[in-house]
Order: C-alpha cells, then sequence, then structure tokens
C-alpha cells in the first residue's frame, strides 16, 4: 500500500476511552507526514540522479566503447602504417642500393675509360716527344756538319784572305802610280789620234798641244771604255 504524506496528515482513528492524547498524535502525524515528504522528496532526487547516472554510464560506456573502437582502429592503422613505412623504407632501401651500384659501376667505368684514355695520349706525347728527340738530334747533328763545314770554309776564307792580303802587302811595295797615270795618258792620246804612232814624236807633239783640262775627259772615258787591270786584280 503506497502512503503519501496527506495521507498520514489527513488520517482519523477512532476514538475509545483512555486512548492516545489527540494533539500529541496530530503533531506526530504531521511530523511524521513531514519527514515521510522529505523522504520521498529525497527519493525523487535521488532516483532523478540515478536517472542521470545512468544516462552518464550510458554515455561514458558509448564513450568507452567509441574509445576501444577508435583505439583498435588507431592500432590497426598504426600497424598498417608501420608495415607500409618498413615495406617502403625497404623499397627505398633496395632502390638506393642500385643507384649506388648503378653510380658505381659508371665510375668505373669512367674511370677505366679516363686511364685508357690518359695512357694512350701519354703514349701519344712519349711517341711525339721521341720523334721531336730523333728530329732535333738529327738538326743538332746537321747543325754540327755546317758548323764544321762553316769552320772549315772561314779557316779556308782566312787562309784566302792572309794570302791576299800578303800578296797586296807585296804589290802595294811595287805600284807605281806615276807609271799607271803615264799609261792612261798615252792610251788618252792615242785615242785622239788613232792614226798616229805612239813613237812618232810628231803626233806626240800635237798631243802635247792639249791641255790637262782637254785630256782628263778623254782619259776618263779610256779608262771607262778600257778597264784597266788593277793591282787588286794582280794580287787575285
Amino acid at each position: 500500500m503506497k502512503v503519501t504524506p496527506l495521507d498520514i496528515r489527513q488520517k482519523t482513528f477512532e476514538k475509545v476511552l483512555r486512548g492516545y492524547d489527540k494533539d500529541e498524535v496530530t503533531a506526530f502525524l504531521l511530523s511524521l507526514s513531514q519527514e515521510w515528504e522529505r523522504v520521498q522528496d529525497e527519493i525523487k532526487e535521488m532516483r532523478i540522479k540515478l536517472e542521470a547516472t545512468e544516462r552518464e554510464v550510458t554515455k561514458l560506456r558509448e564513450v568507452e566503447s567509441s574509445l576501444y573502437k577508435t583505439l583498435k582502429t588507431a592500432e590497426d592503422t598504426g600497424a598498417n602504417v608501420i608495415e607500409q613505412a618498413n615495406k617502403a623504407a625497404e623499397l627505398h632501401l633496395k632502390e638506393v642500393q642500385l643507384k649506388a651500384e648503378a653510380l658505381l659501376n659508371e665510375a668505373k667505368t669512367k674511370a677505366k675509360d679516363t686511364i685508357e684514355q690518359s695512357e694512350a695520349t701519354s703514349r701519344q706525347m712519349l711517341e711525339e716527344m721521341e720523334e721531336r728527340l730523333k728530329t732535333l738530334v738529327q738538326n743538332y747533328k746537321s747543325i754540327e756538319s755546317e758548323r764544321g763545314n762553316l769552320l772549315g770554309d772561314l779557316k779556308r776564307l782566312a787562309g784566302e784572305t792572309m794570302d791576299k792580303v800578303e800578296r797586296l802587302k807585296t804589290a802595294t811595295s811595287s805600284f807605281d802610280p806615276d807609271q799607271h797615270l803615264n799609261l792612261a795618258r798615252r792610251e788618252a792620246k792615242q785615242t785622239l789620234n788613232p792614226n798616229s804612232n805612239p813613237n812618232n814624236s810628231s803626233n806626240t807633239i800635237s798631243a802635247n798641244n792639249y791641255t790637262e783640262e782637254e785630256l782628263q775627259p778623254k782619259i776618263e772615258q779610256v779608262t771607262e771604255s778600257k778597264p784597266q787591270k788593277s793591282f787588286f786584280d794582280e794580287i787575285q
């Protein structure tokens, strides 16, 4: 039976002899109804709180479930990410190793080609230097030979020059300028009188009639037209 505070306040009892004090019973019932009302209010409040708590618990359980699912998904995703990262790292490492091997092989090939080219260039330069050295040696020998020939020619020319100098000294000591001048005059006079006899005194007198100024051009003309053999020619 459900009892409310109003039922307690309105409760009546039958009167009997030597019963309870009416005022005390009324006061007690009033106090009991108030206490009952307070208890019911507390019960209502507790129910409200319980319902709120149950709703919170439900929400928390939902959040827990969501968090669990999220955590599980995160774990799965993390595992997948880690696995994919490991695979990508392995693949990248293999690619890097392949590229490194390719670069190393290319570097070895280039180094080999460079060494071979350098060796070929060195051999060619060595051959060219040997050829140049041979040419220089030949030129040196030729120069030495020409030098010997030139020295011989110089010695010969020096000897001939000394001989000519000696002959010149000898010829100079016996050279008579007046004799050559008289010879030139006689030839000039002979040119002026071609039909005359050099031994004829009359012709000589006729030629002597010319002055020195008149004879000088004739002497030069005779000298130019008839080269005389000088003492330099005589010492050749």
